[in-house]
């Protein structure tokens, strides 16, 4: 790839996208931006040479928004609310889908030939941006300094305990994610407090926290078994540092090499500063 190629990005929620976006730009790609209304954080007009506003069943639009300008290879980066999309009102048909976007997910949804978990609902997304001449390729491609690396990542460690909790909560979480049901677990004394599904980590933190009014418990995030890094990637970040503190939470554990540590000296000076301790292990 050419270093003035122009390189797509199908912005969604969180930070994820912008450190996409600078790294293009370091590398001196144009970017070329598709930001799904309700979703991606306005700061990445600022970062984009061109960008569209649309909605996110536009598929066949972005497409043509792509094509347009030259983009061959698009990342998709940053976090769609799935059950926005699919479980309020109408669901999925109440964003106003184009053609293309019912074709792609009219089989899934009406004459259920699949199911529509994550890798499902993604890959059908990777398949009609192909079938339109776009390559699908990871974020983490241009920005490799996301990657959280292993070892202890902040100043405090897990106890012994703490690490019973992770080695129990990680087993769990590694079946929860070859289910494509979700990627995270909450744990405190090797008893599983939740697991996250449809509603993200967020809100199964704030829901563990609610459940374990104590505190002192162990948040795991993994990768699944067969990680997809185009897309759905485990991500960390500030605001993940935040509901942990909110909640009670003490220890994060996470999967080096296929976790997303978004704005990683916020994040870990956050951390620090609560007493909260960060594991990336393998």
């Amino acid at each position: 790839m050419s270093t003035s190629e122009s390189v797509g990005i199908v912005a969604g929620w969180g930070e994820y996208p912008l450190a996409v976006a600078r790294a293009l730009r370091e590398k001196g790609h144009t970017v070329v931006v598709a930001a799904v209304y309700g979703h991606a954080p306005k700061e990445i007009e600022a970062l984009s040479h061109h960008v569209k506003w649309i909605g996110v069943c536009k598929l066949g639009g972005m497409q043509k928004f792509f094509q347009q300008h030259g983009v061959k290879n698009v990342c998709l980066s940053g976090k769609l609310f799935k059950d926005r999309i699919l479980f309020h009102g109408w669901g999925w048909m109440e964003h106003f889908p184009d053609w293309e976007c019912i074709k792609t997910m009219l089989p899934m949804f009406y004459f259920r030939h699949v199911n529509t978990n994550d890798d499902s609902l993604l890959g059908a997304v990777v398949a009609s941006f192909s079938r339109h001449g776009i390559k699908t390729i990871p974020g983490t491609d241009f920005a490799t300094q996301l990657i959280a690396e292993a070892g202890g990542l902040t100043r405090r460690k897990p106890s012994k305990s703490e690490l019973d909790d992770i080695e129990f909560g990680w087993s769990i979480a590694k079946q929860m994610g070859g289910l494509d049901v979700g990627q995270s677990v909450t744990v405190r004394d090797r008893t599983i407090l939740a697991v996250e599904a449809i509603e993200g980590t967020d809100a199964c933190i704030v829901r563990t926290g609610q459940i374990c009014t104590r505190g002192g418990f162990t948040l795991v995030k993994v990768a699944k078994p067969q990680q997809d890094m185009r897309f759905d990637v485990p991500t960390i970040g500030p605001q993940t540092i935040e509901k942990m503190k909110l909640a009670g939470g003490k220890v994060i554990a996470i999967e080096a090499g296929k976790t997303i540590l978004i704005n990683r000296e916020k994040t870990l000076q956050m951390a620090d500063e609560l007493g909260i301790a960060i594991l990336s292990r393998v």
